[in-house]
């Protein structure tokens, strides 16, 4: 993938008045923490928006710390990083972190990410990932990592995996994960200049303007949830 094309796409952008959309919020119910291991909870669907497996419907388990990016939200996304290039995203390489359903991930095969890693320390949520792969019948061009993500970030990183776009949506209730995994990306090789790092988060939640390198160049509002997105800035800590 051309890291020209990819600046192009993520960076130029959609319209302003995306950020008064509306999301739907129908799979953020809590309590699918607190059922584990008591009645199994109803599996909710969302769908593929775009792509190779477009409308194709994916498996999702309600509650707060496996919580899918709403459609709408992941929709005005991937139409940030395409910019109505379709084949903006050919080849690239992703990393979904807190992945849960993998929909974001799945979003990016879906239209021609060449390889996604999809990191997720809770075993039913990761297989879960690989029973909405399995059914869409995908059988390369991922990984699934039942890890946490630090450590995830480590092993990745030393196997010499470099991304073009990293996803992160931690339960909102850890808060402090954004700061610990944004200022981890800051520190990894894995993270280029021409990558683009981005954070789901609660529209009331600030994750934060910079760490280290790693600066956030737009943040979008919809609904109840937010999106921030950061770039590699080689002179944010430059002395003069």
């Amino acid at each position: 993938m051309s890291p020209k094309r990819t600046r192009k796409g993520w960076a130029s952008g959609l319209d302003a008045r995306a950020s008064d959309e509306s999301v739907r919020t129908d799979n953020r119910s809590a309590g699918w923490a607190k059922g584990v291991g008591q009645e199994c909870p109803t599996h909710t669907t969302m769908r593929v928006i775009a792509g190779q497996y477009r409308r194709r419907l994916l498996r999702a388990l309600p509650g707060m710390d496996v919580r899918p990016t709403a459609d709408r939200l992941r929709e005005t996304l991937f139409n940030v990083l395409c910019a109505g290039n379709p084949e903006a995203l050919a080849g690239s390489v992703w990393l979904d972190l807190y992945a849960g359903t993998g929909a974001v991930g799945i979003e990016a095969l879906s239209r021609g990410a060449g390889m996604v890693y999809f990191v997720e320390s809770s075993k039913a949520a990761a297989e879960l990932i690989g029973e909405n792969l399995k059914s869409l019948g995908t059988e390369s061009g991922f990984r699934i990592l039942k890890a946490e993500v630090r450590k995830a970030l480590a092993q990745l990183e030393g196997s010499g995996v470099v991304a073009d776009f990293v996803f992160l949506d931690p339960p909102y209730r850890m808060e402090q994960e954004y700061a610990r995994t944004l200022e981890a990306l800051a520190e990894s090789k894995m993270v280029r200049a021409s990558s683009a790092v981005i954070a789901e988060h609660e529209k009331r939640f600030d994750p934060g303007d910079a760490f280290g390198e790693l600066v956030r160049c737009r943040k979008i509002t919809q609904g109840d949830a937010g999106l921030s997105f950061y770039h590699r800035n080689l002179s944010a800590h430059r002395k003069d």
